[in-house]
C-alpha cells in the first residue's frame, strides 16, 4: 500500500463535511433545548428562534431561553384578555403585547365599540407572534451585549 502526501487528500471537502455535521448537530441540540424549555412553541416561532440563536454558545442559549421565557406571551392568554374586553375592560390584550397607545384607545372607545375586540380575537395569534419575535430580538441583543463585556 502506498502512502500519500497531505496534498493528495481533499482536505477542503473533509473540513466542510465535518463543519456541516457539527452545525447540524448543534442545531438539533438547540432545537431540542428550545422545545424542552419553551412551552407551546409554534412551528413559526421555533424556526425564528432556531435561526436567531445560531452561533450562540450553550451558556448563551441557556441565558437566552431563561430570559425569553419570562417575556414571552402565549396566544391563549392574549385571546382570554381580548374576551375580557367584552366585559367592558377592553384593550388589556394590547397592553400585554406592549401596544400601550392602542390599549388606551381600546379602553376609551370600549374596543372601538366591540369591533376592534372582535378583530383582536380573530388575530390574537399574529399579535402574539409579532410580540414574541420582538421579545426574542430584544433578548438576543441583551445576551450578546452581556457576553461581550
Amino acid at each position: 500500500m502506498e502512502l500519500r502526501d497531505e496534498g493528495d487528500f481533499n482536505t477542503g471537502f473533509v473540513t466542510k463535511r465535518l463543519y456541516w455535521c457539527l452545525i447540524k448537530n448543534i442545531t438539533a441540540m438547540s432545537e431540542q433545548k428550545i422545545l424542552m424549555t419553551v412551552p407551546d412553541v409554534t412551528p413559526e416561532e421555533m424556526m425564528f428562534l432556531v435561526n436567531g440563536t445560531k452561533g450562540l454558545t450553550e451558556n448563551q442559549l441557556d441565558q437566552f431561553l431563561f430570559l425569553y421565557n419570562g417575556k414571552r406571551r402565549k396566544s391563549q392568554e392574549v385571546m382570554l384578555m381580548a374576551l375580557v374586553g367584552f366585559l367592558g375592560i377592553a384593550g388589556i390584550q394590547r397592553f400585554m403585547v406592549k401596544q400601550i397607545g392602542m390599549g388606551i384607545i381600546f379602553f376609551l372607545t370600549v374596543g372601538f365599540c366591540g369591533v376592534g375586540t372582535i378583530v383582536d380575537l380573530i388575530n390574537h395569534r399574529s399579535l402574539t407572534e409579532t410580540y414574541n419575535q420582538q421579545m426574542a430580538i430584544e433578548t438576543l441583543q441583551m445576551v450578546r451585549m452581556y457576553n461581550k463585556a
